[in-house]
């Protein structure tokens, strides 16, 4: 099963989270000092906050994958939209181990596709570079905002 992934910058965490979990009728399934995580059935929907960006808003969406096949078939689909890939391969990112690549669509809006591997204690384990395209993990202005 695939699931949408919404990344939202917000500047007030505690306050975002009020009020996210009244919206969803849950509460977050994580919570960091800087990190809120939804992961809802209904519909399948992976809701992230941070509050690690420049501006509060749409950071990036994405769809979370359950297997290695289904972010093949993910990645195919976004090389034939004609678009540039920044594959990341095995990275940490949102207290997470994953695979992912990353396309931006005409607009400018970063798509992250990844299968998670595994929970980590921190945001990411490495710093990374600021490659020169689009938003979030990958984002030429801030790399410390993903998933």
């Amino acid at each position: 099963m695939k699931r949408f992934h919404v990344h939202l910058h917000v500047d007030d965490l505690n306050r975002s989270i009020g009020f996210y979990s009244q919206l969803f009728a849950a509460p977050p399934a994580r919570v960091e000092a800087d990190y809120a995580k939804w992961m809802l059935e209904d519909p399948p929907v992976n809701f992230a906050i941070s509050t690690r960006g420049n501006k509060p808003g749409i950071d990036h969406l994405g769809i979370q994958t359950d297997d290695a096949q289904e972010l093949a078939t993910l990645k195919a689909r976004a090389e034939a939209a004609d678009m540039t890939l920044l594959d990341e391969g095995a990275t940490t990112c949102c207290y997470a181990r994953s695979e992912k690549h990353w396309v931006t669509d005409p607009q400018g809006i970063a798509w992250e596709h990844f299968h998670t591997l595994g929970n980590i204690p921190v945001f990411n384990e490495t710093p990374h570079p600021a490659p020169a395209a689009t938003s979030a993990c990958c984002s030429g202005s801030s790399r410390t905002s993903c998933c």
